[in-house]
């Protein structure tokens, strides 16, 4: 780990610590470009803004789809304290940014959490009306 992935890290954490003191999740993350400047940082507020999808990453990525071109967010980094979770990865990969750099793991965070406090999966069933599904998105990719 190089003194700016050590830096932009320490401040990705650092707004985890704001997340907390807000009453938030502790969550941080910041998106930097390819020359190392702070594009933009977010912080959880789940709690706070009332949006169980206001995670940092994913408001990022947001961002980025928005405000950068496909080019520029492909050289980027998001620094964030914890490994985004799969709705955070999701919109990171389609916002195409270039690269996450996280503090701790998903399984370093599953073992401090008590038992319990892991969002429970929701139960999927399908696929189902294959055909039918399949038609209107075969014909968005042609």
């Amino acid at each position: 780990m190089d003194a700016d992935t050590e830096r932009h890290l320490r401040r990705a954490i650092a707004l985890a610590g704001e997340a907390r003191a807000a009453g938030d999740p502790p969550f941080g993350s910041l998106l930097v470009d390819a020359d190392g400047a702070v594009l933009a940082e977010d912080r959880n507020t789940t709690v706070t803004g009332d949006d169980v999808t206001a995670h940092p990453e994913l408001k990022l990525a947001r961002w980025a789809a928005r405000s950068l071109t496909p080019d520029e967010a492909a050289v980027t980094t998001m620094y964030t304290s914890c490994q985004p979770c799969g709705m955070c990865a999701g919109a990171i990969a389609r916002s195409g940014l270039g690269r996450v750099v996280f503090a701790l793991s998903a399984e370093q965070l599953d073992a401090i959490k008590p038992p319990g406090a892991a969002p429970r999966a929701a139960r999927q069933d399908g696929p189902y009306l294959h055909d039918e599904a399949r038609a209107p998105v075969v014909a968005y990719y042609r």
